[in-house]
């Protein structure tokens, strides 16, 4: 600025406060909003305290502590002898206007609505192209929100959840908590917490596995999401289940993995047909209970995974997201199990047994991969949360969590059967319902892609969910869209009593008649469609 040109002048015009609310941070929010979008360039003189109080008919004291506000922020400075002025800041041409620019649309001088309307675009500019394009590509939709209602997938029992016994659980260690867990712990997770997992899968699952082999996550699709960062290099070959977990393959392609979908089928993951990708370094499977089809993988085809990774050097990641819903004898040993030359990265969450909200999971890790996967998670969150730990540690130390464990597994069962009992017979194009052994799902098989969709939206129309099995599949598959078709059915997620009743709309939206008599099993006959 010349020493011959005045200072500018600020003219306090337009400024309204709200006296029913605090007019210190009102005036420093609006000298601050006038600086940052122009209205005030640098070097405009601002009134005297005293002055502008006046002019605002409110106290000086006010006008001091927003003006210190301001100067100790750095957007005004005092000149000793000759006042306070707008500090000489940089400005975008598009925010130096003049004052005389006019303010009737409400943005700020200089910006358009077409300004405004190309902002969300910046994204495309900031990230690099490959990342950008791999995210458009493998766009993962938003779960359901909302309370849980019938047949929504992927919610246990929760209502069921002792919230009770955890909120004193976790007011007794805010009481008087232990002063070493309110440091930076450890990226793996709380220590007792993960040899309290390493014993509960020795016993419940044969899992022989150890405290320093476990990896605490939030949730499981941070582990998944974990081993796709550190085990596929782009370009390198990943299969998954078809159809699968998407959001399991959405993790591996946005590392720049290659997905190949491969079939299941009675017996598991096509262990065949992974052979023949001479380019695949990792498998991700779900052998307890296959999601979505409901497969349990046999041994033999066990057996041969296993093999398959010895011998091509790769790695199998086992997502063991529903395990402990087994309905006749004993959970099943997981693959890591059988596991002897550590290829396999065991995925296990506590969401499927608490609540999904819980976002608590872990990792079990062949004992080479420990330390680089806890130093990876090191990077994203420093150290792991702690109170959640610490509460489900004394929650499984105090045998809460298996007796909430066989509390859980004992409603699903009836859940299930209040499922398999009230299904209506009959439906046009429909299979029958499968034998559901475990897990907390299951599949019918519908004739045609067409029939899928009309099903789904009809129950959509009575706020039933039902999920359609095409959209389980890699958008590229082979398979015919007709072969795709069926419904997804999630048992565990209301009680039998709201079962019925969504049932019973069923029946409306499927131009069903309801069964004749109680207890007659799928006695229902379906009108034309």
């Amino acid at each position: 600025m010349s020493s011959s040109a005045p200072p500018l002048s600020f003219n306090p015009a337009g400024i309204e406060l709200d006296r029913r609310q605090g007019l210190t941070r009102q005036l420093y929010e609006a000298l601050r909003q006038r600086v940052l979008d122009g209205r005030l360039v640098s070097g405009t003189r601002l009134p005297a305290s005293r002055d502008l109080a006046a002019a605002l008919s409110i106290s000086r004291n006010s006008v001091v502590r927003a003006y210190d506000q301001l100067y100790a922020e750095g957007f005004i400075e005092s000149r000793v002898g000759d006042g306070t002025y707008v500090a000489q800041l940089p400005t975008s041409k598009k925010l130096s206007t003049k004052l005389s620019t006019g303010f009737s649309t409400g943005l700020s001088p200089g910006l358009s609505t077409n300004d405004l309307q190309k902002a969300p675009s910046a994204a495309e500019k900031v990230i690099h192209s490959p990342a950008m394009g791999r995210l458009e590509t493998n766009h993962l939709p938003l779960p359901p929100v909302g309370p849980p209602r019938a047949f929504r997938v992927g919610v246990p029992a929760f209502d069921l959840f002792p919230f009770d016994v955890w909120a004193k659980l976790n007011a007794a260690f805010w009481r008087k908590p232990n002063l070493e867990h309110l440091c930076y712990g450890h990226p793996a997770g709380d220590e007792r917490l993960r040899g309290l997992i390493a014993a509960y899968l020795r016993t419940s699952r044969g899992l022989q596995c150890t405290a320093e082999q476990i990896v605490i996550t939030s949730g499981a699709q941070q582990a998944i999401s974990l081993c796709a960062q550190l085990l596929v290099a782009p370009g390198d070959g990943v299969a998954v289940e078809n159809p699968g977990y998407r959001a399991a393959g959405h993790a591996f392609a946005l590392a720049g993995g290659r997905l190949h979908g491969v079939a299941v089928d009675g017996e598991g993951i096509d262990c065949a047909a992974l052979s023949r990708l001479i380019d695949c370094r990792l498998a991700y499977v779900t052998p307890s209970h296959q999601y979505p089809l409901g497969v349990v993988m046999s041994l033999a085809r066990r057996l041969e995974l296993l093999a398959w990774a010895e011998r091509s050097g790769g790695w199998i990641v086992e997502d063991d997201y529903d395990g402990e819903y087994r309905y006749s004898g004993a959970p099943l040993s997981p693959l890591a199990a059988l596991d002897r030359s550590g290829r396999v990265l065991y995925v296990g969450t506590f969401g499927k047994v608490a609540f999904p909200a819980l976002r608590l999971g872990y990792l079990v890790l062949p004992p080479t991969l420990v330390d680089a996967f806890a130093r990876r998670r090191a990077v994203d969150v420093r150290h792991s949360e702690v109170s959640t730990q610490a509460v489900m540690a004394e929650f499984m130390a105090a045998g809460h969590f298996q007796r909430h464990i066989r509390r859980m597994r004992r409603a699903a069962l009836s859940r299930r059967n209040a499922l398999l009992n009230g299904w209506p017979s009959g439906l046009e194009g429909v299979s029958g319902l499968p034998n559901v052994a475990a897990g907390l799902h299951l599949t019918v098989r519908v004739d045609s892609l067409a029939r899928e969709q009309q099903l789904v939206a009809q129950a959509r129309a009575v706020a039933v969910e039902v999920n359609g099995l095409s959209s389980y599949w890699l958008p590229d598959s082979s398979t015919p869209p007709d072969l795709r078709a069926g419904l997804v059915l999630g048992f565990a997620a209301v009680p039998q009593a709201d079962i019925a009743q969504a049932l019973a709309r069923l029946y409306k939206a499927w131009h069903c008649q309801p069964p004749s008599g109680r207890g007659h099993r799928r006695s229902g006959l379906c009108e034309e469609q």
